[in-house]
């Protein structure tokens, strides 16, 4: 079967460092054949950094808001396009997932799916009442396709009854970081700042690795402070959840402290999985512990991207990267968040 045609909408960081490399070697199912940006000169920037890396199948075409005849809604009337790959600002995205669907396109977008659950609900009801049997729409979350998490979800499978778990991420964004130097980041317009552009990861990683124990988070508790001036409204969340199967866990999350690094850590009947940095301890009761590492995990950009154009291929999307698993991201994201302004009031989650 011959690749499908597709389109990266937006030029920055993430869309150079890691959605360009992916879609090209992506290259037996997804042929990049134009880029578009706000401006033309960074998509034509794009498209001249895509010719350096090996572009197969002929020259990348550019489009910006600033080229007359050679904007958006001309690039979604190609017909031979048929997806884009949209990494755009958390607030844009919304606007140009509906432009893209409703151009028939296959769309696979960016993390987080909105900035809060009353647009993601909003977006995401509209998707399945009319496009039922049309284009595919796809959350692009890299963190569900790290293999280390897949296998520790894997793991706990086996485990027995899950007792607890302690999630920690901690980072100190600095000014002058090329991400927080992003005008859009620097001066959030949305809820949690880099705790919503970043953290949902980590709740994707925890969800996914909690699922192979068949449970979810229902409840959530938290308190939240804003440690560095720089880092408005809030970079740091420490919060409480209860499990599906009635036991409870931790979860702390900072980019506004000294500590740094990362654990997830799930306690079940039958032993203790750790994840951290790419590497698995399994310690099962009364053996020795197993140590797993995934070297070449990258920043599971590359597997999504592959996963998704295999899906589009195979005529279906692949269901770690449906709506309602942002969604699901989201909604515990943001009642956390939402805890923290209520000074730790408990809060129930419906769809993780």
């Amino acid at each position: 079967m011959a690749p499908i045609n597709i389109a990266l909408l937006g030029s920055g960081i993430f869309a150079r460092e890691e959605h360009l490399p992916a879609i090209l070697s992506a290259s037996s199912t997804l042929r990049l054949v134009a880029v578009y940006s706000r401006t033309s000169s960074g998509a034509q920037n794009l498209a001249h950094l895509a010719k350096e890396k090996g572009v197969e199948g002929g020259e990348v075409q550019v489009y910006g808001d600033d080229k007359e005849g050679q904007g958006l809604d001309e690039l979604l009337a190609r017909e031979d396009v048929g997806g884009v790959v949209i990494a755009l600002p958390i607030l844009a995205q919304p606007s140009y997932i509906r432009k893209a669907l409703s151009a028939g396109k296959h769309v696979l977008a960016e993390k987080p799916i909105a900035k809060d659950v009353a647009t993601a609900v909003e977006l995401t009801s509209w998707y399945r009442d009319n496009f039922a049997s049309g284009p595919t729409f796809s959350i692009a979350e890299n963190f569900r396709f790290f293999d280390s998490y897949i296998y520790a979800s894997e793991q706990i499978a086996s485990l027995g009854r899950i007792l607890g778990f302690r999630v920690r991420v901690h980072a100190l964004v600095q000014p002058g970081g090329k991400y927080y130097e992003t005008e859009w980041r620097k001066k959030p317009e949305y809820q949690g700042g880099f705790l919503l552009d970043g953290g949902v990861h980590f709740i994707a990683a925890t969800r996914l690795v909690l699922g192979g124990a068949g449970v979810k988070p229902v409840k959530t508790a938290a308190f939240s402070a804003q440690l560095q001036e720089h880092l408005p409204p809030v970079d740091t969340v420490d919060a409480t959840a209860q499990l599906s199967n009635g036991s409870s866990g931790t979860i702390s999350l900072s980019f506004g402290t000294t500590f740094s690094g990362s654990e997830y850590a799930f306690a079940c009947e039958k032993g203790v999985v750790t994840v951290s940095k790419g590497k698995v301890t399994v310690q099962k009761n009364g053996e020795k512990e197993v140590v797993k590492e995934h070297p070449d995990e990258g920043n599971g950009v590359k597997q999504e991207i592959a996963a998704w154009g295999k899906a589009l291929q195979e005529g279906k999307a692949n269901q770690r990267q449906s709506p309602e698993e942002a969604l699901g991201d989201l909604e515990w994201l943001e009642a956390m968040l939402q805890s923290g302004e209520k000074g730790g009031a408990s809060i129930d989650l419906h769809r993780t």
